[in-house]
């Protein structure tokens, strides 16, 4: 992801064939809002993320370690430069089907907790609780620990650390940016706007120094690997990997009920923050190549790719630049996630299906803060006592299957809820969310097939919520009843 200083404020411009109908919808918000605050009711969270902020979420989400490792893997199931942009092409394509998909539901339902509340819309309470349950067992909170132990393993970079010290700087990580999201949205948003500009400097840097440097090499489309051939299987395996490092463009969803002027913002921001990431990950797989001849790039002693480069541009200054470069992008991945996660679980709660008090706003901070606390402190455990390469296998197995039902849902609520205003529209309707979908059912398989074990435990994990969900819902009436059942002093 790129930095944002080069992302201009576009809210106050026109996007050629994206009609976003703004002025009902924040109207329409405002009256809730005013509505809400003079009948006494719970309190909502503040619109206080504006374009800058939201694309800044966009950008930062997505680039985490993945451009500075996948080229290397890429490289390994491809047979020449001109398919090696072929593929992060295509996969950004698919990626931006899915941003623009949730873009739509976004504008039409602008609430705290995203994917989970067009679940809900589209498929039942049921499905859409098993979401929020994987959300908070595996895939945000996985995602978070992953990275966390990403970040202590660099970290071991500049000050020598023992795999308990990594632990330990990855749960501090965790520990640092839940309290900064605890403690308001704003500051959050801040903090994912600096070091999202941070980490496009640094690829800029990168993308600058193999452009210029007289060490570079020109890069040709027909550079190939000697007697290999890029089969459909090879390109999908290759595929794979790039939705991976793409993956992230679908947290500020969960960010959709603090988006000021959600109607026109939402679908900008993720239009042009996907846009972005793309820019930048094409201009870094170009300045590697300048470098490296593909069948260097595809050598195992080659893997850590944005490092190597930076060895041959500048020595080995420019590989300590690298692994500084990493650790900022990969806590501002953190962040973003931190940012959006909780408000799936803030949702739940405010449907019923999770403790009460998870829907609270903080009275000084506005924030959901228990619901912070809840994924920080889980966070935490996952880093400590699980392994990388499991977590890794867990987010993408459980959560790809939930990202397809989400896009499927632009279809279904358009049959379902055919009243919905919906102040943006998916171009390329159904061609979009239903590419997204497969491409989706394309990673579940793969993983199914590579990894089996861990892929089964991630099934286990969200099927596991399936009587959690029955026993919660049974005891919450349960709970109603009495309630309603109990005597009223007079004058009650």
């Amino acid at each position: 992801m790129t930095a944002l200083g080069g992302v201009k404020d576009f809210s106050n411009r026109r996007l050629p064939a994206m009609t976003v109908k703004s002025r009902d919808v924040n109207s329409t918000l405002e009256l809730e809002s005013r509505d809400q605050s003079s009948s006494g009711s719970r309190a909502t969270l503040p619109r206080a993320i504006g374009t800058l902020g939201s694309t800044a979420i966009v950008v930062g989400t997505i680039i985490g370690s993945g451009i500075f490792l996948v080229p290397h893997d890429i490289a390994q199931h491809v047979s020449s430069a001109r398919t090696v942009f072929l593929v992060w092409i295509v996969g950004a394509a698919l990626s931006l089907a899915g941003a623009l998909s949730l873009a739509e539901l976004g504008a039409a339902m602008p609430e705290a907790g995203g994917i989970y509340i067009y679940l809900r819309e589209a498929y039942g309470k049921p499905f859409a609780f098993l979401y929020g349950w994987a959300m908070l067992l595996v895939i945000t909170s996985g995602s978070v620990a992953t990275l966390a132990v990403a970040f202590g393993i660099y970290s071991a970079t500049f000050v020598p650390l023992s795999p308990p010290q990594q632990k330990l700087v990855a749960a501090s990580v965790i520990a640092v940016l839940t309290f900064i999201n605890y403690v308001g949205v704003r500051k959050a948003a801040a903090v994912q706007t600096v070091f999202t500009a941070a980490k496009l400097a640094g690829l800029a840097t990168i993308m600058g120094y193999a452009l210029f440097s007289s060490r570079a090499q020109s890069v040709t489309a027909a550079q190939s690997l000697p007697g290999a051939a890029t089969t459909v299987s090879s390109f999908g395996v290759a595929l794979i990997s790039v939705l991976w490092a793409y993956e992230g463009w679908h947290m500020l969803s969960f960010n959709a009920g603090e988006v000021r002027n959600p109607a026109r913002v939402l679908p900008r921001s993720y239009l042009w923050g996907t846009l972005v990431v793309v820019a930048v990950y094409l201009g870094a797989n170009l300045a590697y190549l300048r470098v490296f001849p593909l069948a260097l790039l595809a050598d195992d002693r080659y893997q850590r790719v944005a490092a190597r480069t930076m060895e041959v541009l500048a020595g080995p200054r420019g590989a300590t630049f690298v692994s500084a470069l990493i650790l900022c992008s990969i806590f501002g991945a953190i962040n973003g996630n931190v940012l959006g996660g909780p408000r799936a679980y803030f949702a739940m709660a405010r449907d019923g299906v999770f403790f009460a008090s998870v829907g609270r706003v903080h009275p000084r901070f506005k924030t959901p803060a228990n619901a912070i606390l809840i994924q920080g402190a889980w966070s935490i455990v996952l880093a400590a006592t699980g392994s990388f390469k499991q977590l890794y296998t867990y987010v993408i197995f459980t959560g790809w299957i939930f990202y397809g039902t989400a896009t499927l849902a632009v279809i279904v609520l358009r049959r379902k809820r055919p009243e919905l205003q919906r102040p943006y529209r998916v171009w390329g309707y159904p061609l979009l969310p239903v590419a997204f979908s497969l491409a989706a059912v394309a990673i579940v398989a793969n993983t199914l097939m590579r990894s089996p074990k861990e892929a089964l435990t991630g099934v286990g994990l969200v099927l596991a919520g399936v009587p959690i969900y029955f026993l919660w819902t049974r005891w919450a009436k349960a709970g109603q009843t009495e309630s309603a059942a109990a005597p009223r002093s007079i004058g009650s």
